[in-house]
């Protein structure tokens, strides 16, 4: 990430060390405890964390530079109080750094540009569309479900996953809709920026869940509301419900909470869901021309595919924790054969990573290194960076 094209980091650090004279502040360790350099992961500075009310006008510092990082700044529930504190720190294999938080004006700090995005769409149905640097997504709302079911135009019944080929790191949301509302383009051609030619119909998309009974797979219909909590340089984050609906008796609960960070190809989702202990997420299949692929004691799923005059690379991660088994479920009826990954649900949740790369994004070269990046990212998701506070208070001069 280049900070200095998301904020001005220089006018920030001034203003943050004008306030300081050593006063003490609120100094962390965070330590990487694997075989593997880590960057575009993101560390939570929660303010029970730290024992306090809120974490309002904080920013942080690289302690052995000096360097005031991109952070950004949750509000979870809508309360006005800052809950969390977001940074993405490159930690070196087996090693730990420390960073400080540092008082900063709430005026001080500048967002150019959130490239972590989301919001409702109203002008194309009732989309819910996402995206950071890498990938853009987007799922179906109540308004096309009851255009599907009285036969209208712009119709989608489906609680699937789309995929949005972007290959551009700057955002395409608004712009691609823009094209859809004055009718000057299509956003399923590609003009230099992607396109959306990604089929979801009645399939799982990338990562939709499915409840498997007696051998048939069920699923929720579209979303029935959402709710945005924040867009930012590093994070956005949203709710989507679809209510309680029915598996062939079977009475299922599903909420889930979506997170797209910067730098990642895989959302993380955190799925409440009551009424069964396990679930199942999906990759469609598409017209099975692709392959199937995971690797012995490790918790990922790939389906790596011909798309039209690319590749295309989809994907489910999830822990150790949350991971039963894989399976690869074909059928002749349209849009239903999928690979699937089943999980765990425990005291009500489960969380998994779905996501994918196009080739044609030039972001991964191949199969091989696209499996990499899930191996390791599975390695991350199971043992995240740890964060503990110093054990020494740690002071800022001013300059």
């Amino acid at each position: 990430m280049k900070p200095a094209k998301l904020f001005l980091t220089f006018v920030s650090c001034l203003l943050a060390f004008s306030c300081f004279q050593k006063e003490e502040s609120f100094a962390v360790v965070v330590t990487n405890t694997l075989d593997l350099d880590r960057q575009f992961e993101t560390v939570e500075i929660s303010k029970s964390f730290l024992g306090i009310e809120s974490l309002n006008s904080f920013g942080i510092i690289d302690v052995e530079s000096g360097d005031t990082l991109v952070s950004q700044l949750v509000d979870e529930n809508g309360d006005d109080i800052i809950d969390l504190l977001l940074f993405q720190p490159e930690i070196k294999a087996n090693s730990e750094k420390t960073f400080q938080l540092i008082s900063i004006p709430e005026d001080s700090t500048t967002s150019e540009e959130k490239i972590c995005y989301s919001r409702f769409v109203p002008e194309r149905t009732d989309d819910y569309t996402w995206e950071n640097n890498k990938v853009a997504f987007r799922t179906f709302g109540p308004n096309a479900q009851y255009r599907f079911e009285n036969k209208l135009k712009e119709a989608t019944l489906t609680s699937g996953i789309d995929a949005w080929l972007k290959r551009v790191e700057y955002s395409i949301i608004d712009k691609w809709y823009k094209k859809y509302t004055d009718k000057t383009g299509s956003y399923h051609k590609d003009t230099g920026e992607g396109l959306d030619n990604f089929h979801v119909g009645k399939s799982r998309g990338v990562g939709g869940i499915a409840f498997k009974k007696d051998s048939i797979y069920y699923t929720s219909k579209n979303f029935i509301n959402y709710k945005t909590i924040c867009n930012g340089p590093i994070r956005t984050s949203f709710i989507l419900d679809y209510g309680t609906w029915d598996a062939n008796g079977t009475m299922i609960t599903e909420s889930k909470k979506i997170s797209l960070d910067y730098g990642n190809n895989l959302s993380k989702i955190e799925l409440s869901i009551n009424g069964v202990d396990t679930i199942s997420a999906g990759l469609t299949l598409h017209e099975k021309d692709g392959v199937v692929t995971s690797h012995k004691d490790e918790t990922w799923l790939n389906y790596w595919q011909p798309h039209a005059d690319s590749k295309l690379g989809t994907a489910i991660v999830t822990s150790s924790l949350f991971h039963i088994d894989s399976e690869k479920y074909e059928t002749d009826k349209k849009d239903l054969s999928h690979a699937f990954m089943h999980l765990k649900v425990i005291n009500g949740i489960t969380v998994y990573y779905s996501g994918f790369t196009w080739q044609k994004s030039e972001q991964f070269k191949n199969q091989y290194e696209w499996e990499k990046y899930l191996s390791d990212f599975s390695k991350k998701v199971d043992d995240p960076l740890r964060l503990s506070m110093a054990l020494k208070k740690t002071f800022i001069e001013a300059n």
